[in-house]
């Protein structure tokens, strides 16, 4: 079955959702505890909005779930890794992070030019706003850079 284009790019949304909800969950034991528990409610949140999202393309625009690139996951993961030798832990899963919430934001803004649903729009929104505020959280986290572990 082929995809239109908004269908495409609300896959592009629901697989950006899902692997920065498993980044995060790949990479808990890296982060500092205080790290940790400042980020653990919006990638709490960001799960059930994705979980929504789901039904809603499910219901609205006859899409069916698919797997994630685990491929892909592990590459991240790996690059990652090497790149902590080099630098402090915490800071390169924040950088990580970031960089995970810029494919989201691309996604979310591609998603934004073909019409949706309106059941979908307030969903669309509120992932948008989600997104902005953890960047805002991340870059605050990564202002405050403690002594390395």
């Amino acid at each position: 079955m082929f995809l239109d284009n908004r269908q495409v790019a609300m896959d592009s949304v629901l697989e950006a959702l899902a692997d920065s909800i498993d980044y995060f969950q790949d990479n808990l034991e890296r982060l500092r505890p205080s790290l940790r528990d400042s980020l653990k409610p919006h990638y709490e949140a960001r799960g059930q909005s994705m979980r929504e999202l789901q039904e809603l393309a499910r219901e609205h625009l006859s899409m069916l779930p698919r797997d994630a690139d685990v491929e892909r996951d592990d590459y991240m993961w790996l690059w990652s890794r090497l790149k902590s030798f080099v630098g402090n832990e915490s800071q390169v899963v924040i950088g990580e992070l970031l960089e995970q919430e810029r494919v989201l934001m691309q996604a979310l803004s591609n998603l934004m030019t073909h019409p949706l649903p309106d059941a979908l729009e307030p969903k669309v929104e509120e992932c948008w706003k989600g997104c902005r505020a953890l960047i805002r959280e991340l870059y605050a986290l990564q202002k405050s850079r403690p002594k390395r572990r």
